[in-house]
């Protein structure tokens, strides 16, 4: 019998993980002082308590196969929130109104999973005559390049810097590019940087996929997390610009809302026609999310004062950053999200630094980016750091305070 080739992979120019090149980095160096970790994303708040209640109250069900559509009360209390959260009322949730509850929500585990699984079913296997495309910011999300690669696309890292206000500008990129893509991931508020897109950029944005047949999938994961002004979402940009939503999934999850990372609970809602082509493919081949799991998910939608606590419980740490940083490193109060990104010239060499003087682990924004943006212009994350102000408030401030001194 002949062995399989394994020599070829379509993964191998699938970008390193951040994390463990920053392991690599730091190897063998004794942090200066008790460790402080601002390089992982995971929110560290406490999550309310009736979550485990609910979950208590219908363990039972874990004993039951949960459907792939979820169940009536966690899409209704996803509708609700939506409606109040983004100004949808009952003239665009509904029956055969532009969000069908039925057929447009979707619960999926934790939004990474769906972001990935999205590239299979948007993805012919050619457009226009010619391998798709799917684009991406720069600094980015490694799961949209690992979807793009899984789905036979070419992923094309657009460059998301200081010059244009950290959002990608997909209009300026070539006619015959935009032609054969098929996929565009945005994310708002953005991870790293905190950039929030507007309404009319929205819109903008939307326009734009509609002219080429290009499926939006807007991630808007931190959309809670905000600092003065509620970030704008796609949906609300989509009805807004025609009463549709045509062109436009997003996806939200309780990992950040809630302090829940470890639920694994999320949705995705929006296109019609393509929301029911990628329930037919999760029927096949995606995780059903557990029915207890649902049912704590739905109270958490629900609930509006944990969400309140946890947002103010960043904004004191982002005070704290702007009160120990000051003008400093570029330092920016981030419009939504929790990172702060900070230009210090060189992030890999002050990321050693920090961990050897300080002990504070930090990640380069060099392992957040490619080199290869299709405007050329290197890796924009190269000069900076991502601080993620998850610990509390006490280890934040004692975090900030040693990095203000060794950089």
């Amino acid at each position: 019998m002949t062995a399989p080739d394994l020599t070829h992979n379509r993964f191998e120019t699938l970008p390193d993980g951040p994390f463990p090149r920053l392991n690599a980095l730091i190897e063998g160096i004794q942090p200066g002082k008790a460790p402080i970790v601002m390089s992982l994303g995971e929110p560290q708040h406490p999550f309310p308590d009736f979550v485990m209640e609910t979950i208590a109250a219908h363990a039972k069900e874990f004993g039951k196969y949960p459907p792939i559509s979820g169940t009536p009360d966690f899409r209704a209390s996803v509708a609700a929130w939506l409606g109040r959260r983004y100004g949808l009322g009952p003239d665009v949730i509904g029956p055969k109104k532009p969000l069908d509850p039925e057929l447009q929500i979707l619960p999926v585990n934790g939004t990474r999973e769906a972001l990935f699984n999205i590239a299979f079913v948007a993805t012919p296997l050619s457009k226009k005559g010619q391998r798709p495309a799917i684009l991406m910011p720069n600094p980015f999300y490694q799961c949209y390049a690992a979807a793009a690669l899984a789905a036979g696309a070419e992923p094309v890292y657009v460059a998301a810097n200081r010059e244009n206000g950290f959002m990608p500008d997909f209009a300026s990129l070539p006619e015959e590019l935009l032609a054969r893509t098929s996929m565009i991931y945005f994310c708002s508020p953005a991870n790293p940087q905190g950039a929030v897109a507007s309404l009319d950029q929205l819109k903008d944005l939307i326009g734009l996929a509609r002219r080429h047949g290009i499926l939006l999938a807007i991630d808007e994961c931190y959309a809670e997390i905000y600092d003065r002004e509620k970030p704008a979402g796609a949906l609300q940009a989509a009805i807004e610009l025609s009463g549709t939503l045509d062109n436009v999934v997003v996806f939200h999850s309780l990992s950040k809302r809630s302090s829940l990372p470890g639920l694994r609970s999320g949705f995705i809602a929006g296109d019609r026609d393509f929301l029911v082509r990628f329930r037919n493919f999760r029927n096949i081949a995606a995780p059903q999310v557990p029915m207890p799991i649902m049912a704590a998910s739905a109270a958490a939608w629900n609930d509006e004062a944990h969400v309140e606590e946890n947002r103010a419980r960043y904004r004191a740490k982002i005070d704290a950053a702007e009160r120990i940083l000051g003008n400093r490193f570029g330092f920016y109060r981030p419009a939504g999200g929790f990172f702060l990104w900070l230009d210090v010239g060189d992030g890999e060499a002050a990321t050693r630094e920090l961990w050897a003087k300080g002990g504070v682990k930090v990640l380069p924004g060099k392992y957040l980016s490619r080199e290869d943006s299709i405007d050329g212009g290197g890796n924009p994350g190269a000069a900076y750091i991502r601080v993620a102000l998850v610990e509390s408030q006490t280890a934040t401030e004692e975090a900030l305070a040693r990095m203000a001194e060794i950089l």
